[in-house]
């Protein structure tokens, strides 16, 4: 029988850098992943090519206005949708192979097969070859991720009416896509076949889109979406979807009890993710899961079984990779008798939209919420010469301070490479910077990254200089 130090079951970002970092720490280290190729959900059905879609989709959409920059295409310009999504296999494909690497490079064991405890330092392996081998370990972490969720009156036949990860092969641009759910992974790809020429609504039950974001980020996405001809019925609460031949009917009440239908050709359902433990069998090894089927921790992400640590989307918290992967750091040291620290106010949201949306710390909703006296300074795109130049003119960047020490509390920001600048905001935060602090750091000129500087000028006495 094959023992390790660690056991690490799942393979997306939180299960290959928890085990990256137990080899680094010298312990004898081994990863389960049941699928054949290594990266979990992120790197093979969403966050990767997700992201490759939207570049393609980006990069079709800009062409259509080249002339705007003295740049002229003769002939007409096609989608090759088959060609795209080959490409976005292509770089799943060498993103995961590149998991791979790291795995060998750090003398990893990798099982590929389903794990299941079979008590609390026993796990059996059920190969994909169909045999099964039980393995020991001191420690195990549980790293098996997250599934979408559904509706419990939805059929997914998985043609037409589809999940996320359908939506990322599919056959043919959407004539009409009906998305139900408002939220991150729904409105990127919404946006990716709204470029390719899909006509796309959008049902939301709350009343806005991108709820968990500051409501100010909701507001400037939504009128730049509907400006790019993306339709939106919030406050509708879905009642039923059905499939006829290749036409899905959605019918939605609104908040009046008044009934609306939309008919499309697919309907995609993005109303969120769940807690995936299926075959996992915990309780073979005591390990206690709340009634949402979530795996409960305490702060050291330690199970009521202590030498069995959970972390991702499969606990409590934002379903983020990165999240996900500063949390198998965090086990892999604590393991190691290390005493590491994640502020989870700290973890950036994005949604990679264009414009990008990107949020650290409080919104305005909970400042007021928590009743935290605060002042707010915002700066738009469009008074920055960079995004003049390139055409990138919407957005803003706001922060939000404590009203009596400066301190910056969130920053939120929408806008072009927002997706990268809340870096710097993190980064700022992370050492409990104040308004004035950022207002006098020098940003380069001209860059998107003024923004910011400009936003903390004016939460610091409305000195922002370019408004």
């Amino acid at each position: 029988m094959s023992s390790f130090d660690v056991v690490v079951i799942g393979s997306g970002p939180g299960g290959y850098v928890a085990a990256i970092r137990c080899a680094q720490l010298g312990f004898k280290t081994a990863i389960i992943e049941k699928y054949a190729t290594l990266g979990g959900t992120c790197l093979n059905v969403g966050c990767i090519p997700s992201k490759a879609l939207l570049a393609s989709s980006h990069h079709f959409e800009e062409l259509q206005h080249f002339a705007d920059h003295g740049i002229e295409v003769s002939g007409e310009v096609k989608v090759n949708l088959e060609k795209m999504i080959a490409r976005k296999q292509a770089v799943v494909d060498q993103t995961s192979g590149g998991v791979k690497f790291l795995m060998d490079k750090n003398n990893i064991t990798v099982y590929n097969g389903l794990g299941s405890f079979d008590d609390a330092t026993h796990i059996k392996v059920f190969k994909t070859d169909g045999t099964s081998e039980i393995i020991e370990t001191k420690n195990t972490i549980i790293a098996t991720g997250s599934k979408p969720a559904n509706l419990p009156f939805i059929t997914l036949d998985k043609e037409r009416i589809i999940t996320s990860t359908e939506a990322l092969k599919l056959p043919e641009v959407p004539k009409h896509l009906v998305i139900i759910g408002g939220g991150v992974i729904g409105i990127e790809l919404g946006q990716v076949y709204l470029r390719l020429g899909a006509q796309v609504s959008v049902v939301e039950y709350l009343d806005r889109i991108i709820p968990g974001m500051d409501s100010s980020l909701s507001k400037e996405l939504t009128k730049v979406l509907k400006k790019q001809g993306m339709k939106f019925y919030v406050s509708h609460k879905v009642k039923s979807v059905s499939r006829k031949d290749n036409v899905v009917s959605v019918e939605a009440e609104n908040s009046k009890g008044e009934t609306i239908k939309l008919e499309g050709d697919y309907a995609l359902v993005s109303v969120g993710r769940k807690p995936f433990t299926a075959g996992l069998e915990p309780e073979k090894a005591g390990v206690k899961v709340t009634d949402r089927g979530m795996i409960d921790v305490n702060d050291h992400l330690q199970t009521n079984i202590s030498n069995i640590y959970a972390i991702g989307d499969v606990v409590r918290g934002a379903m983020l990779a990165h999240k996900a992967e500063e949390e198998g750091v965090m086990v892999a040291e604590i393991l190691a008798g290390q005493k590491p620290h994640i502020d989870y106010n700290l973890i950036p949201g994005v949604v990679y939209t264009w414009p990008e949306v990107a949020a650290v710390g409080k919104t305005e909703e909970q400042l007021v919420a928590a009743g935290i006296a605060f002042k707010s300074g915002s700066f738009p795109f469009k008074a920055l010469g960079r995004a003049r130049a390139g055409g990138d003119t919407d957005g803003f960047v706001k922060i939000l301070a404590d009203i009596k020490t400066d301190e910056v509390l969130g920053i939120h920001m929408i806008g072009a490479r927002c997706a990268d600048l809340i870096a710097e905001a993190v980064t700022a935060m992370e050492f409990r910077a104040s308004a004035e602090d950022i207002s006098r750091m020098s940003h380069a000129h001209p860059t998107f990254a003024e923004a910011i500087k400009e936003a903390a000028l004016a939460a610091t006495d409305n000195r922002a200089i370019h408004i």
